[in-house]
């Protein structure tokens, strides 16, 4: 028994000093072209979630309405479309660098699935090691808000919406047609 104590003990001591040579001695992917690094992925989603749980708002403070969806539309061209993309349009050369990959938040899925707190949360901080920048020291508690709540409900935003997104010019109403 003492033999098999004295060998964990000893493994458990090699073992930062193990780590401390990956890392140390340049073995560790660090490009965003390498692959991740063993339990990477497993280890930063659990640290995510984890502080998610703890953090995240619970409550909505302003009214998901198409005042807010036009407001978080032109936050979300500004800051966030760079990186995530908008819809029908080809992914940056930015978000083509990056790693992890930018979720394309405006297709498919999203962040559709997640509550507004949690989108909120990441806009505010950031998400470490990812490229997510933390905008809590240039956007407004109410512009944060207003693109998460677009995000939240892209899959049903108004088409007035989706062409601020998208750049297209809106259509004028039709002239009424004036007979001489």
């Amino acid at each position: 028994m003492r033999k098999f104590l004295f060998g964990v003990i000893i493994g458990l001591a090699l073992l930062p000093i193990a780590v401390y040579f990956y890392f140390s001695k340049g073995v560790a992917p660090v490009g965003t072209s390498a692959p991740p690094m063993p339990f990477e992925k497993t280890l930063a989603r659990m640290a995510l979630h984890a502080r998610l749980e703890k953090e995240m708002p619970k409550t909505v403070p302003i009214a998901a309405d198409e005042a807010a969806y036009t407001a978080g539309a032109q936050v979300y061209k500004e800051n966030c479309a760079v990186c995530h993309g908008v819809p029908g349009q080809p992914q940056t050369a930015i978000a083509r660098g990056m790693f992890p990959d930018p979720p394309k938040l405006m297709e498919g899925k999203g962040v559709t699935d997640d509550a507004p707190g949690e989108t909120y949360w990441k806009v505010s901080g950031g998400i470490r090691m990812t490229g997510m920048p933390g905008f809590e020291k240039t956007l407004s508690t109410a512009q944060m808000w207003q693109v998460s709540l677009l995000c939240a409900n892209a899959d049903k935003m108004p088409a007035a919406v989706k062409d601020i997104l998208t750049g297209v010019p809106p259509t004028p109403a039709a002239a009424p047609v004036v007979k001489k």
